[in-house]
């Protein structure tokens, strides 16, 4: 199809301020003149920030192959590919001057000591919540390292202990969707009812670094650990309907430790349209009947597009009074009244949490929220962005297990050269990649869709093919994407593998062999990525949208500062040759963990405690 004069136009005006901009760098790489070339290049930003692609999005993404999206791919590409090139011209290694000396100044700002971002031995713990300790209780459909199709497995993995660090009572409640070695059978047996059958759960239990992890036993759940969300849409609704309904009288029945939790001074926090059901069941079966009177519920947004979606009917499938279908309800201006689950636990949930504070804006857009931005604003004085951490003992190069054989290595920030050199050197050897320490090794790690922007990649990858480059993409989704990544390493077998699945292994072995991570996420709540990435010192290439703008701080070489390059219609026209090293020593002094998401999660919590 032949792209809209709109579209045809706005590439001619952005192409020639990269054009303008490419002609300024070269210039300027040459010339020490740095600070006129800044100027100059922030002025470029002034005229590129008129054409910032969010104008652009179709209305709730909804027609995701209609013209205007194609387009918007097109313009996608136009800004990413410049950014990336830029971020090419820095050197790989330590920058030195014409005597030899290193030009990168390390203070003892940006180098602080392990102690402060190393979790382990004789680390000082966090402040203990006090008078406000809670019973706190997980909810959502995967939970690492049991099951995981992406972040969301690795959040309810490590949230909950950073919690328990705080004094709380916390547990995690699941589906058991195989044969798992730690959970026990609790001996607890409970029947619900689902589309008209009675239906039996199991409770598995396990208690591991200070959390009760407990896992709901059924066939409707046996035999998807490899395919969690599989199924027909009415498949999946039944198993979170038994789910959220076994799930919400866990506090009752499961004694973890020999003691239930009971329902008072609890709070659930459900996760995602899959758990949605459990703030809508607390309320009818419970609250409105004078039970659970002192439970409060938190639903978190990880990602807006997965909403629950059906037709009105489906509503009398989920065993609720009919006067809640109003809840349940509504209008889409393409497809009329439909039923939609994640309105519905937005609507009774007592505090609504989203995964970073830029995410927690773009909700409130009609480009952003997905049909839901109407029901957002409603509610939004309960919403807050938290900004997700990781877990710095999984997730560490000094400790990190996947690094200590096959020529790998643990490394620190004092290590971080000849460590990180290292682990290039070993993942282009296990790869089949020749092993070049000057060629610039570019990673992507994340689901194969449209949303991921895989596909502007796929279209930058002739002009990536031309410089002397290599790139590895690890990843699992849609067929045709996982045949492109076959095809490209066929095609360019010297200087592409595609890696189709997901491994833990490689995962981490590729944040740490890699000098360049790329997120060109169309949108992208929180993002993990990044934030492993900064840890291990490779810098981060991202679409300055939702958590990425937030967590990753554009490169200012005025003040010397920032973590990575972030790309939209302006940033692009920022880079130019800088330190490395520091940006991969600022990103690995940063304090990333999840002890202060925990914190602010226990305002939250707080928040809806006290609410009447």
């Amino acid at each position: 199809m032949v792209p809209s004069v709109e579209t045809m136009q706005l590439k001619t005006k952005m192409v020639a301020l990269f054009q303008e901009t490419m002609s300024i760098l070269i210039k300027g790489l040459r010339k020490p003149h740095l600070k006129a070339l800044m100027e100059t290049l922030m002025k470029l930003r002034g005229k590129m920030l008129e054409y910032h692609p969010l104008k652009w999005l179709p209305q709730g993404y909804i027609l995701m192959n209609n013209q205007k999206t194609r387009d918007l791919r097109q313009f996608g590409l136009l800004l990413f590919q410049p950014s990336l090139q830029m971020a090419l011209k820095l050197p790989v290694s330590r920058l030195k001057n014409q005597e030899g000396e290193s030009e990168i100044e390390s203070s003892s700002e940006e180098i602080t000591d392990e102690s402060s971002t190393i979790e382990g031995e004789g680390e000082i713990p966090p402040p203990l919540a006090g008078t406000n300790v809670m019973n706190v209780i997980l909810v959502a459909a995967e939970c690492a390292p049991w099951s995981k199709t992406g972040g969301l497995g690795d959040v309810v993995g490590s949230l909950p202990k950073a919690l328990a660090r705080r004094g709380h009572r916390v547990m995690v409640v699941s589906p058991k969707y195989g044969d798992y070695a730690e959970p026990q059978d609790t001996g607890v047996r409970k029947m619900y009812r689902v589309d008209g059958q009675e239906v039996e759960v199991k409770y598995f239990q396990a208690y591991i670094d200070g959390v009760d992890f407990v896992f709901i036993d059924s066939p409707i759940f046996h035999h998807l650990q490899q395919n969690i969300y599989g199924g027909s849409r009415l498949d999946i609704l039944k198993r979170m309907m038994l789910f959220c309904k076994a799930a919400v009288e866990v506090p009752w029945h499961v004694p973890c430790g020999g003691v239930c939790y009971g329902d008072g001074n609890l709070a659930f926090i459900a996760n995602d349209w899959h758990t949605a059901l459990l703030p809508v069941y607390l309320k009818a079966y419970y609250r409105d009947q004078g039970l659970m009177k002192y439970t409060r519920s938190v639903l978190v947004i990880h990602n807006i597009a997965h909403q629950g979606r059906g037709p009105v009917d489906d509503f009398f499938f989920v065993d609720l009074p009919e006067h809640y279908m109003d809840l349940f309800k509504l209008y889409d201006p393409i497809g009329g009244d439909h039923f939609n689950i994640f309105a519905a636990g937005l609507k009774t949930a007592d505090r609504v949490v989203t995964v970073s504070h830029g995410y927690a804006w773009e909700l409130k857009t009609s480009e952003g929220g997905w049909g839901l931005h109407g029901i957002i604003n409603e509610n939004g004085w309960k919403l807050r962005g938290i900004v997700n951490g990781i877990d710095n003992k999984d997730w560490n190069p000094l400790f990190d297990v996947h690094l200590k054989s096959d020529s790998y290595t643990n490394y620190s920030l004092e290590t971080l050269s000849s460590g990180k050199s290292q682990c290039k050197a070993a993942l282009q050897k296990e790869l089949g990649l020749p092993i070049r320490e000057d060629v610039p090794l570019i990673g992507f790690i994340g689901r194969l869709d449209q949303q991921k922007g895989v596909d502007l990649i796929a279209e930058a990858i002739p002009w990536m093919m031309g410089q002397d480059v290599q790139l590895i993409m690890l990843g699992t989704g849609r067929p045709d994407l996982e045949h492109m990544l076959r095809q490209f390493e066929s095609q360019h077998n010297d200087k592409i593998r595609g890696w189709v699945g997901f491994s833990v292994k490689m995962a981490h072995r590729i944040t740490a062999g890699v000098d360049i991570l790329l997120m060109p996420s169309r949108f992208e709540p929180c993002g993990l990525n990044q934030l492993y990435a900064m840890n291990y010192g490779t810098v981060p290439v991202v679409h300055a949208v939702g958590g990425l703008r937030d967590t990753v701080k554009p490169f200012d070489p005025f003040n010397d500062s920032g973590l990575g390059w972030t790309f939209d219609s302006a940033d692009s026209g920022r880079e130019h040759k800088k330190s490395w090293e520091g940006l991969q020593r600022r990103g690995m002094t940063q304090d990333l963990s999840w002890d202060n998401a925990a914190q602010q999660y226990e305002e939250v919590l707080l928040a809806a405690k006290y609410q009447w």
